[in-house]
């Protein structure tokens, strides 16, 4: 892959799409602002090379009704107010990392956005809107790709948590102007590259969290290539229950059925629960009890692995040469329900010898919750992009590059 490091930057405008899909609170402001603080290296490079940086990213998944194609200008339709789902929530932040005053324009293409652009000086930093208020940006369009890429001389991707999207501003957009990798996705390739091309055996595969559906197809893939998968979380609840072991539990959709019964849970190297938390409710309020997940009751909900799962995974953990880790394997953000994936880390943590990494948004606000991020080998910041890389399957974002 092309880096940034060969690009001669100087007086030039660079693209650089970041991944700034931060959480936030109710009132709209950002919650925890590490992914616009895991960016800033790359640029504060591109600055301190003379670059004028244009930022772009997404943020959330805004409704159609708000989406920037509409037929009257933005601000008019909303009464001066920014849209739903803007970004201009990241601009102190982006500003605060990267130690400098960042401009906001409220639009990613068009005459507004170049005029802007054209006022820009060596290490000036412009944000520009959600690219995800364009319904063109997930439709992969190639004019929209084309606008993008005329804003600038240069491309810089550093978004490896949507590289495994086909997305206008991801997939496509290198095809229109000269383009190369950040420093973070640069890192992201070259850990997930130890794992793929030089791993030490045993490698262990823990895949907890939601997103069923998604991730069925890379357990396919781990089964038959790594040396054992632990599952957790509601993805092991509906495996369980596709399988007819926790009958208490409803159903999954049909197509989440249809996944679960394309993967051989029978091999050796599959692994799941053989005891569970359960409850009525999600806070433990009414009881819990530690259960075998084939008994669960219609009224109860498995929120946890219990503890001879942990201690039947901790003795794999303990063997492994190499971890990969994503989604927790339980609702850790109840404390009633956190222990399975406390040990978890815990034990992974206690292998010195093997190589650990961790993805996930979810993983890494248990880990941060537990303060135990900065005892992992690698944090990545792409799950479902670090899944995919890792089980072959196309990463459009990066054939790019």
């Amino acid at each position: 892959m092309k880096n940034i490091e060969n690009m001669n930057v100087d007086g030039k405008c660079v693209l650089v799409r970041c991944d700034f899909n931060v959480p936030l609170n109710k009132d709209g402001s950002v919650s925890n602002d590490i992914r616009i603080k895991i960016a800033a290296p790359t640029i504060k490079h591109l600055i301190n090379k003379g670059a004028k940086v244009i930022v772009m990213s997404h943020l959330g998944n805004p409704s159609k009704k708000r989406r920037m194609n509409e037929k009257k200008p933005l601000l008019e339709r909303i009464s001066s107010k920014l849209p739903e789902g803007s970004i201009y929530c990241v601009k102190d932040h982006l500003s605060s990392a990267v130690k400098r005053e960042v401009d906001f324009v409220d639009d990613c293409i068009g005459k507004k956005v170049k005029d802007r652009i054209s006022q820009m000086k060596k290490g000036d930093v412009l944000l520009l809107e959600n690219v995800r208020l364009y319904k063109e940006e997930k439709e992969n369009s190639e004019e929209f790709a084309r606008k993008l890429a005329s804003l600038a001389d240069f491309y810089v991707n550093e978004a490896f948590s949507v590289c495994h999207r086909k997305h206008a501003s991801v997939a496509k957009i290198s095809r229109f102007i000269p383009s190369a990798a950040g420093m973070l996705l640069q890192k992201e390739v070259t850990m997930a590259d130890r794992v793929k091309k030089n791993a030490k055996r045993p490698i262990v595969m823990i895949i907890g969290g939601s997103k069923v559906k998604s991730k069925i197809s890379a357990i396919k893939y781990f089964i038959e290539h790594t040396d054992h998968v632990l599952l957790g979380g509601k993805l092991a609840n509906a495996v369980l229950v596709v399988r007819g072991i926790s009958v208490g539990l409803p159903l999954p959709e049909d197509e989440v059925i249809d996944a679960v019964k394309e993967v051989d849970f029978t091999s050796p190297k599959a692994h799941l629960p053989v005891d569970v938390i359960a409850s009525p409710d999600r806070t433990g309020t009414a009881y819990i009890r530690e259960t075998g997940p084939g008994n669960t009751r219609g009224d109860e909900d498995i929120f946890d692995i219990g503890k001879e799962t942990i201690k039947m995974y901790g003795e794999i953990i303990k063997e492994a040469g190499t971890i990969v880790w994503i989604g927790p394997l339980g609702l850790f953000e109840e404390s009633s329900f956190e222990r399975g994936t406390m040990e978890i880390a815990d034990r992974i943590i206690r292998n010195h010898g093997a190589l650990s990494i961790v993805g996930g948004g979810d993983t890494i606000s248990a880990l941060s919750k537990f303060e135990l991020l900065d005892k992992m080998d690698h944090v990545s910041y792409g799950g479902g992009a670090l899944l995919a890389y890792l089980s072959n399957s196309p990463m459009p974002g990066l054939e790019g590059l």
